[in-house]
């Protein structure tokens, strides 16, 4: 046996560790009649990378939604369309379609060839961007808001006028993997990171929210300035100045009946809240944001402060989307969904907004981290003793095993199967990735390595190996065989207790691994009187044990190649009332029906299952 050994947790980033940078400049004139604005962009890039640039892309996201669109033809031949898409966008007229033309580009004031390939505009540089070097590219644009279908658009459901989501002409990301340039069909988003400079000008009865600090409230009022705001109303508009730094994404959200308030968190950001006047649902928005304070407040304890100066919360959109410093959520729900969707996205901001993994190619980073943190903090803000906090995580893992219908998780999000495939990597096995992970290293080292990780990464793209390692080096054990099995393949957990053989002064007990993927096991033994003794299993390939077995009785490491494990216990089968596997359920046994066996009185016995 080799004893885990404790790691100092400093600063370990790789030092080779590169990202490129961004500095947008917008000025944006809004056409509300007819959904369409003008737009000019100054885009200042930075090649932090290593290699020489002959080509950049830009995504154009609002081109998807027009007819025959690769997020048309997807939704219509996927065999469970998300009901929200479904025909909505072959079936949209001219007028409600969403395109984004770009008119002119240059860099460093020079032309330059573009082509638009769908949502992307390929892009052939005049001159190579050399490592280290920065660029200035000046685009001006004309773009149509297509009908509210999927996150963007005018007019959801709930009247809300513009939820204005992939809404510029945005860089693609490039990183050590290469480009990213994935056509829009769906699904999640990488970004740049970088400084955004907003100006939107619209009639000036529209009420804004979004990423980043309105800068000139007193020039636009709407409970944005001081008491003495006057508005500077110029041809019937507003302009709105919003700057955020350090972020990935820029979203925004108007509305001529938003009501708009704000609050502030002690030692931490002004959260706004945008939403329209309904009697029916005004209750519940009145009562949010003591909820939102206190869940940003837990999560910031247990997940990492959260660094910006301010989060809104904004209806809108068609369910809830996250992006820096703002969240678009549907807001006719009882208080309970209310808070639920708010907690949801917020935490976004942890595990999207600050840690931007890229969530297209590892969604349960982004999705799955966020569902285990709303988990608890939903917990948290509704106490329940009788619910435990990730249960529904496990079941519906489970039940997409059961159904043969499971992709690893390494698959891209746009790339799975069907959606349901998706939601349940994404959202539920990556929650039982990271709750798992805790029953592998010891709940308490993993949720001060999750503090670790947040201090080590934030404002960076990490990758799962940059997460094992922060737990590797929390924990002391080495953890490859974990990651590979549980996010590489679709390899299942399955231990049984296979025979119980008792004797006077000894129970030897056969445990038997039926599942592809090997597991440590916790093997609890309960005595009549009540009391219990854990038997912990390490598996060889860990190289050390967790801290929560300190009090345990520790046992010889099981070989991953081994079909088989016999355990002895040092106690009369009379004694015994039960033995079981992993009682506490934080293994992702596919089979729990075989994990628990209750001891028979008699003599000499011997119980097989």
């Amino acid at each position: 046996m080799i004893l885990a050994v404790t790691c100092s947790l400093h600063s370990f980033a790789n030092k080779n560790y590169w990202q490129q940078e961004v500095s947008y400049e917008m000025k944006i004139d809004v056409n509300t009649e007819k959904h369409q604005y003008a737009g000019t962009q100054k885009l200042v890039y930075t090649n932090n990378s290593p290699d020489v640039l002959d080509k950049v892309f830009y995504h154009l996201y609002f081109n998807a939604f027009q007819p025959g669109s690769m997020m048309d033809t997807r939704s219509l031949t996927i065999e469970d369309p998300d009901p929200r898409v479904g025909s909505r966008i072959s079936e949209l007229q001219p007028d409600e379609e969403g395109w984004i033309r770009v008119k002119s580009l240059t860099m460093n004031g020079k032309p330059v060839r573009y082509t638009e390939v769908g949502t992307i505009l390929e892009v052939d540089l005049p001159t190579p961007i050399q490592p280290g070097k920065k660029v200035t590219f000046e685009m001006v644009w004309d773009a149509q808001v297509p009908l509210q279908i999927r996150r963007s658009g005018w007019n959801n459901k709930e009247g809300i006028e513009f939820s204005m989501s992939q809404w510029y002409p945005k860089m693609s990301e490039y990183d050590h993997m290469g480009w990213h340039s994935n056509p829009y069909v769906g699904r999640e988003f990488h970004g740049v990171w970088g400084d955004f400079d907003v100006k939107i000008t619209i009639d000036k009865d529209y009420v804004l929210g979004g990423t980043g600090l309105v800068v000139n409230g007193d020039e636009v009022g709407h409970g944005y300035g001081s008491e003495k705001a006057r508005p500077k109303v110029i041809n019937g508009k507003l302009t709105w100045h919003f700057e955020a730094k350090n972020v990935h994404d820029f979203v925004w959200a108007a509305d001529p009946d938003y009501i708009h308030k704000q609050i502030q968190i002690e030692n931490g950001p002004t959260m706004h809240f945008l939403y329209q006047d309904n009697p029916e649902f005004n209750e519940n928005w009145e009562a949010l944001p003591e909820y939102a304070v206190k869940a940003f407040e837990y999560m910031s304890e247990h997940f990492g402060k959260y660094p910006y100066p301010q989060y809104s919360i904004i209806q809108g959109g068609d369910g809830g989307m996250e992006y820096p410093m703002a969240t678009l959520i549907t807001g006719h729900r009882n208080l309970r969904s209310l808070v639920g969707v708010t907690v949801h996205e917020g935490a976004h901001s942890w595990y999207h907004g600050v840690l931007a993994t890229n969530e297209a190619l590892y969604e349960w980073m982004d999705e799955g981290f966020t569902s285990f943190a709303t988990s608890l903090t939903m917990n948290e803000l509704f106490p329940d003793p009788t619910r435990v906090p990730h249960v529904y995580a496990y079941q519906g893992y489970y039940g997409i095993v059961r159904d043969g219908k499971e992709n690893a998780l390494v698959t891209h999000a746009d790339h799975y199967t069907t959606n349901r495939a998706y939601g349940v990597a994404a959202y539920s096995k990556g929650q039982v990735l990271v709750e798992q992970l805790g029953y592998i290293i010891g709940h308490d080292v993993r949720d001060q390595a999750l503090l670790t990780y947040f201090d080590e990464w934030k404002f960076k793209h990490p990758t799962p190996n940059d997460f094992k390692r922060i737990m590797e080096k929390a924990s002391g054990l080495e953890l490859d065989w974990y990651f590979e099995y549980f996010m590489n393949s679709t390899n299942t957990i399955d231990y049984r207790i296979q025979e119980v053989r008792g004797m006077e002064d000894k129970v030897s007990v056969t445990l038997e691994k039926i599942g592809a993927m090997p597991m440590p096991l916790d093997v609890t033994v309960n005595f009549k009187d009540g009391r219990k003794e854990v038997h912990y299993i390490p598996l060889r390939i860990m190289r050390g044990e967790k801290a929560d077995a300190k009090d345990w009785v520790l046992e010889e490491d099981w070989p991953w190649t081994h079909p088989s494990y016999v355990l002895d216990i040092n106690a009369s089968y009379s004694d015994i009332s039960s033995i079981v596997i992993d009682e506490s359920k934080k293994m992702a046994d596919i089979d729990r029906s075989n994990n628990t066996v209750k001891m028979e009185e008699g003599v000499d016995f011997i119980l097989k299952q």
